[in-house]
């Protein structure tokens, strides 16, 4: 039985020409990249050379790069950092209900130690208006954290307008509110450009565009205020202590290089996959709808609620197949509670509890869709016989 792997959106398989660049440098090349000796300045080149193939992804300028351990970290360092480092010019952060929870526990965190929290709500098709972030700004504002596109239903948000709307409330006011965004699900499957965005603190994380896991990113604009998060050594520019994970920082720069080369390619294989993935569900299961906006989404997501049963139940039986998905967020697979961000945009629990997560790759074809296409529907209709939600079946 050939196994379909749709779950790409929360981890991707390490591409072999970046494990083949990682190899050497876990025992033939293994210096500490701050001794000033050969084989230390042998590590270091190939750290900065790695911080130039990820600006060639993201655009910035190489010292606006700090190497992190993922997303996660990435993410805490650019709200603790700027709200530590800006308390004295303010306590007021601003953030989405559908943030991951990198950032929304974050946020707790933060409020716990006197910082004010405005958690912004979405539509239903999960995007932020520029016009809330506008309104919720005030005198105290130091910060605006907003996604780039939700990890769970694909939405893209209006990040260039949102960027706008903040220069402009710092133009008026002669304030300095820093905007982050995490792009951990973006990064390497549409265009990012920091500088086109509007951004001052970007996340990445490798293990998201076919490199390794446990490394990432943190794009710190210049002259942007900010806390180091780890304190100890002088390591990334002074901001992030602790000796460099070489070899995963050497597998992430040549994962962001062949993120640039194969970009619009994969972009215009995926998208038509996506499509049909959408109207085959929608042509041939009953009671089920498309979670996110119809067009402002990721090129390779796709979730959907489905009425009457639930999606753990429906990933089981498509496990059984050979077919991997989810039903949301790998970092709450193990929660019994909802998706918050199909709550968000105003699912009731038993439809959000029935929701299921496609998200599409390098490795994905045509032929997977058809057996996904072909498997799921017979696979609702069983679980609703003997669903005490339906009488019988939909």
């Amino acid at each position: 039985m050939k196994h379909i792997y749709l779950d790409y959106a929360a981890t991707t398989p390490t591409d072999e020409k970046v494990v083949a660049a990682m190899q050497p440098y876990f025992s033939e090349k293994y210096g500490n990249p701050s001794s000033i000796h050969s084989f230390g300045q042998e590590t270091k080149a190939a750290i900065e050379k790695a911080r130039e193939q990820v600006v060639g992804l993201i655009g910035g300028s190489v010292d606006e790069i700090v190497f992190t351990s993922g997303g996660t970290e990435a993410d805490n360092f650019a709200l603790e950092g700027i709200a530590f480092a800006n308390q004295d010019k303010g306590n007021h952060i601003i953030t989405s209900v559908i943030e991951h929870h990198a950032v929304l526990k974050c946020c707790e965190f933060l409020k716990k130690r006197g910082f004010e929290i405005t958690v912004l709500p979405v539509d239903k098709s999960g995007l932020v208006s520029p016009e809330s972030v506008a309104n919720a700004i005030t005198p105290k504002t130091i910060l605006v954290s907003i996604m780039h596109a939700n990890n769970e239903i694909g939405t893209v948000e209006p990040i260039k307008e949102i960027a706008k709307v903040i220069k402009m409330r710092n133009s008026e006011c002669g304030s300095r509110i820093c905007f982050h965004t995490d792009a951990v699900q973006t990064v390497g499957h549409i265009p990012v450009n920091v500088d086109e965005l509007g951004v001052d603190l970007l996340s990445i994380s490798a293990h998201k565009l076919y490199g390794p896991k446990g490394v990432g990113a943190l794009y710190i604009r210049k002259g942007t205020r900010i806390m180091p998060f780890l304190h100890g050594g002088a390591q990334e520019h002074n901001r992030r202590a602790s000796t460099e994970n070489v070899p995963g920082i050497v597998g992430f720069g040549v994962a962001a290089e062949l993120a640039v080369q194969g970009l619009a390619e994969e972009t215009k294989r995926t998208l038509p996959l996506r499509d049909k993935l959408i109207k085959g569900l929608m042509a041939n299961i009953s009671d089920i709808q498309l979670n996110g906006h119809p067009t402002e989404r990721l090129p390779n997501n796709v979730n959907v609620s489905v009425k009457f049963i639930e999606g753990e139940s429906m990933l089981l039986n498509l496990d059984m197949f050979g077919i991997a998905a989810s039903s949301g967020s790998a970092c709450t697979s193990g929660s019994l509670d909802p998706s918050h961000v199909l709550l968000a945009i105003g699912l009731p629990h038993e439809i959000a509890h029935g929701s299921l997560r496609f998200s599409l790759g390098k490795q994905t074809t045509e032929e997977d869709i058809e057996k996904v296409l072909a498997e799921l529907p017979k696979i609702v209709e069983k679980l609703r016989k003997m669903s005490p939600l339906t009488k019988g079946g939909k």
